[in-house]
């Protein structure tokens, strides 16, 4: 993955339904920050960040290479605020979010 510390982009993320046990993929915007990618969201009732948090071996699909990857929250509050500014150079930046880590398996 050719991406710079620091580096906003968009990546498909592929989970597992927690019902349903079908691929579920949707394409965000991620952050590249020490080695791992960051995905957010305000309000964790988003189908794909409960189908990871259940299931947490996750897929990630960039520049047409796929990649595997675990995924878990983030509850340090200091590192949720440095990916919210990373992630956005607006207001956005300053709300509340829920943070899902992707560590890339080697």
């Amino acid at each position: 993955m050719n991406l710079q510390d620091g580096q906003a982009f968009k990546a498909i993320l592929m989970t597992r339904g927690r019902n349903t046990g079908k691929p579920h993929a949707v394409e965000l915007r991620a952050v590249y920050y020490n080695k791992m990618i960051y995905f957010s969201r305000r309000n964790p009732n988003s189908d794909w960040l409960k189908n990871a948090i259940a299931s947490p071996h996750v897929r990630l699909e960039y520049n047409n290479e796929r990649f595997l990857g675990k995924a878990s929250l983030v509850t340090d509050e200091d590192l949720t605020k440095k990916i919210s500014h990373l992630k956005y150079s607006d207001k956005r930046s300053e709300e509340s979010r829920v943070i899902l880590q992707v560590k890339l398996c080697e």
